[in-house]
């Protein structure tokens, strides 16, 4: 199964994308297609072995639009060509690659013409292919971003045609109108002088607007004629009437009727054609706005790095930087690609990525973060993730695919976009021949008919969602939260519950032995050397806490002769023929190891907050280590925002009851569910869900995966663990507990400017529609001019997009 990106070029409004949806959902193999209008992209999940991306273009070709894979163009030169043959060859060998689209050669400028898939192969890939086709490629001109360039060449045109409409409507609207308002007409141009003159030269004006807005004609029709009829249809069936309807007009005023004179439709056309193409020019603008974040993304890496190759400094672009390079960054510069520290330290200003304002230092071993910049050391580290691969990439890709998936609360604009334009256009012709049936004359039927097809906005309607969810999860990557899908996006706001998990979420993850408690003759020294010896190989961090404290004691560790790792409760060692148990109070009881002795001592360091961790010797009760983790410094004061918002804060530990009451009395948690077992969490999460609650879990490590998955949101700390982030919704880049409430903030903010947003289009068409079809004028009000629904056709879907910008103003509180 393949999901894949396509622009669409062609759409204007809700139903356009509908229209794709349908076309591409009706081929074999297809599995999923959602269309964003805000992005102008189609996501699609297929079966590549039942259909291919060619027969998904034809189909979305087929329905009158144009889909595009998202790719870059770039020119390299080819040396070592001979004749045709080599030329075959390299056009061979590099489209054999997965994402390359397009690929021609030129003998006799030796020159290679590439498109690709960025996201799928790299420069190096292209090279490495030439190369071993027996030629070399050598990068020449700078890589173009096709998709920018069309969307600035298409606000420069939309500019052009609305200045080159307005040019001729203003001179058309002053001649057809100027002498009702009483201002001075030339005298060849007077209607009662000189008819014919005043209607031709009406005429001559319109045509350059018609032209300039071809468009409209071209795709409104031709969707019409396929039976999926968009905006641009309604534009073109309106226009059209009222121009048609003028050339009547004309030829009868040259056939001596002058009784059409006052009735001629022309300025209503080219005001109606003006007012749209700004609307779209204004649209367009402010469509780009909300993509910001992702560009700024993008913008973060550097484009060049420097590496050390043979004992020299070598400059060479990002793309071709591999995996193990060594690679030297000096202080201000920004870091070319995931790594490794090899040597030198510096602090690293991460901000622009996890939104941490402090710098953090870095010594050998310590993980670099590509994009991230070089404070005030010269280091050099090791490549270990590149291309699409590093934490950077990775951000983006998240951020594309939320901003390309849909909200469940878009459901209905997108159920009544597909039948929207359809239903406009049989109301246009009901209400034009109701008046003209109930006595009304032509001219009124037709000012009728023109004004229901203009003042209908299907853009509004599709652009309500994507465009609130682009800036919302945009803005939400700005302050390092990551939400992956719309759906996300909209649950995240109706959490009742949020479930934490205890060790490295409210508490740092990093526990230090407190107390060595002994008992039957053993002593510290002896315990802690066991324990620690036991410990030695475990990954769990209470394990690695009591290593560490072995370590900082300088004692040796002694060589064992069995191990057993007892999940969730423990360890099982041998140490010099003796059988050991090291592990909590369930493993005790479970093995009948008496605990009487020191029932009293363990209480109480659980009251202080602190893991007792018992030890057992042949069976007999050794003494206890104490191990405890400090709290997060902003624990508190996020359950505290949680609480403001209403919201219950339960945790989820393994450790025993009186330790986890301890902390949660700290942070003020409501809720504890302690000594779960990993496998265990899960269910505690289903058990809250049957509560009737929407359940949210915050976790870092791999034991939390199944209970993030299962509940409504899961909620990974940036700083765990990949697993932890793939069945993750939302992905906190840092380790601050204060982010929760952000993304539950933004969730809210963003589904309140979306409901605005649904509630303006529904109630603008709602309002609008009946009132161009004479509402007002049955009751002795005015007729709505067709003129003044074009305005506000065109200011509706921009005051839409203006509305989900507003977003962009989203501040957490801190």
């Amino acid at each position: 199964m393949a999901t894949k990106a396509l622009k669409i070029e062609g759409m204007t409004c809700a139903s356009c994308a509908k229209a794709v949806e349908r076309a591409t959902k009706k081929l074999e193999g297809v599995t999923e297609a959602n269309v964003n209008l805000a992005t102008e992209k189609l996501s699609i999940s297929f079966d590549e072995g039942k259909v291919s991306v060619g027969d998904i273009q034809t189909a979305v070709e087929k329905a009158g639009y144009k889909a595009i894979s998202d790719s870059v163009n770039k020119t390299m030169k080819i040396e070592g060509m001979t004749c045709a043959s080599c030329v075959k060859a390299v056009e061979r060998a590099t489209k054999k690659l997965d994402g390359v689209t397009e690929a021609s050669v030129n003998l006799a400028t030796e020159k290679l013409t590439i498109s690709y898939e960025a996201s799928k192969v790299r420069v190096v890939d292209i090279k490495k292919a030439v190369e071993k086709a027996g030629y070399k490629a050598i990068e020449e001109e700078t890589t173009v971003d096709t998709d920018r360039e069309r969307k600035e060449k298409e606000i420069k045109l939309l500019w052009i045609k609305f200045i080159v409409s307005a040019i001729f409507t203003v001179p058309l609207l002053y001649i057809s109108m100027g002498h009702m308002i009483g201002l001075p007409l030339p005298g060849f141009v007077d209607p009662m002088m000189h008819p014919t003159a005043f209607a031709l030269s009406q005429l001559i004006l319109t045509i350059p607007v018609v032209i300039a807005g071809n468009r409209y004609y071209r795709i409104g029709f031709k969707t019409l004629i396929k039976r999926s009829p968009n905006m641009d249809s309604l534009i073109a069936i309106g226009t059209s009437a009222a121009v048609l309807y003028g050339i009547f007009g004309t030829i009868k005023i040259i056939g001596g009727d002058t009784s059409y004179t006052m009735d001629l439709y022309f300025e209503s056309a080219a005001v109606i054609i003006t007012l749209i193409t700004l609307g779209k020019y204004l649209e367009a603008v402010s469509k780009g706005k909300t993509s910001e974040a992702i560009k700024k993304l993008m913008g973060l890496a550097p484009k060049t790095a420097i590496i050390i190759k043979d004992g020299k400094e070598v400059e060479i672009p990002i793309e071709e930087v591999e995996v193990g390079d060594l690679i030297l960054v000096k202080p201000g510069e920004k870091m070319p690609v995931d790594g490794e520290v090899a040597s030198g330290t510096t602090s690293v200003d991460e901000s622009m990525l996890t939104g941490e304002s402090i710098p953090v230092e870095k010594n050998a071993g310590d993980g670099i973060i590509g994009a991230s910049i070089n404070k005030n050391g010269t280091i050099k580290y090791r490549a270990t993730k590149v291309g699409k691969d590093t934490t950077l990439a990775q951000i983006i890709k998240l951020v594309e695919d939320a901003q390309g998936s849909k909200a469940p609360i878009a459901k209905l604009a997108d159920v009544i976009s597909g039948y929207f334009v359809p239903i406009v256009i049989a109301l246009a012709i009901i209400a034009g021949l109701g008046w003209y049936i109930a006595g009304e004359n032509g001219i009124f039927a037709l000012t009728i008919f023109i004004s229901v097809l203009v003042i209908a906005c299907p853009c509004a309607l599709g652009l309500a969602t994507p465009t609130a969810i682009m800036v919302g999860t945009g803005k939400g990557a700005e302050h390092g939260v990551l939400i992956k899908s719309g759906v996300a996006l909209e649950t995240a706001h109706k959490i009742e519950t949020i479930v934490f998990d205890k060790t490295g979420t409210i508490t740092e993850g990093k526990p230090k032995v407190t107390d060595v408690v002994v008992t039957n003759g053993i002593t510290e020294k002896d315990l802690l050397q066991l324990a620690a010896s036991a410990e030695k190989g475990s990954e769990h961090p209470l394990g690695e806490a009591i290593v560490k404290g072995a370590e900082e004691k300088g004692l040796d560790f002694k060589k064992l002769d069995f191990f057993k790792a007892i999940p969730g409760l423990g360890i099982e060692v041998k140490i010099d023929g003796k059988d050991i148990l090291l592990g909590n109070r369930k493993l005790m009881v479970e093995r009948n190891i008496s605990l009487e002795k020191l029932e009293e001592t363990s209480d109480k360091l659980a009251s202080e907050g602190k893991t007792p961790m018992y030890i057992a010797i042949d069976e007999k009760l050794a003494g206890i280590i104490a191990v405890a983790d400090t709290v997060k410094e902003n624990s508190k004061k996020a359950i505290e925002k949680l609480h403001g918002m209403g919201i219950v804060v339960a945790m989820i530990t393994g450790d025993n009851r009186r330790t986890a009451e301890a902390i949660a009395k700290q942070v003020g948690i409501d809720r504890i569910l302690a000594e779960v077992l990993p496998q265990d969490k899960a269910n505690e999460v289903k058990k809250l869900q049957a509560e009737g609650k929407k359940v949210a879990m915050v976790g870092d490590g791999i034991n939390d995966a199944p209970a993030l998955a299962q509940a409504d949101i899961g909620i990974a700390i940036g700083s765990g663990t990949d697993v932890a982030m793939e069945s993750a919704d939302i992905v906190l880049m840092r380790s601050d507990l204060m982010d929760v409430p952000t993304a539950i903030q933004l969730s809210k903010s963003t589904i309140r400017n979306i409901k605005q947003n649904l509630f303006w289009a529904f109630g603008y068409n709602t309002l609008g529609i009946p009132v161009a079809m004479g509402l007002l004028h049955i009751f002795g009000g005015p007729l709505l001019s067709p003129m003044l629904a074009a305005a506000a056709m065109s200011l509706s879907s921009v005051s839409v997009l203006t509305n989900a910008l507003r977003l962009k103003r989203f501040k957490p509180v801190r």
